[in-house]
């Protein structure tokens, strides 16, 4: 089992949980893909792209749960992302918690990624 993590906002996985798929947010609608982490990507990846943002959560997804459309591709420093070219059904779903701040502004990824 290879678990994957989206950072998203509570908003956007709320509506999600309504349509029964999350679509992705603006940046994954403007790529074409929904973009994951792997996780030992999380804690960069929320540095890098939502340092100091409340209201988000990490969903967490057994990678070999989704088909074919998900792709392990080339990004940051050459490291492997996966990347999903499709919805993804919340039923999929393994895990949603929220991704709070420490007092110093910094995501508490501890204790809620791991690699299996």
């Amino acid at each position: 089992m290879t678990l994957i993590y989206k950072i998203c906002t509570e908003e956007e996985w709320r509506d999600a949980e309504r349509l029964g798929q999350f679509i992705g947010s603006a940046v994954d609608k403007a790529d074409g893909f929904i973009h994951f982490s792997a996780a030992e990507q999380v804690e960069e990846t929320a540095r890098k792209h939502f340092a100091g943002q409340v209201g988000l959560v990490l969903v967490t997804v057994d990678s070999e749960k989704l088909t074919g459309a998900l792709k392990w591709e080339e990004s940051r420093g050459g490291a492997l992302f996966p990347h999903l070219y499709e919805s993804l059904d919340v039923g999929l779903v393994d895990t949603v918690r929220p991704l709070p701040l420490d007092k110093d502004g910094t995501h508490v990824i501890s204790g809620l990624v791991t690699s299996a």
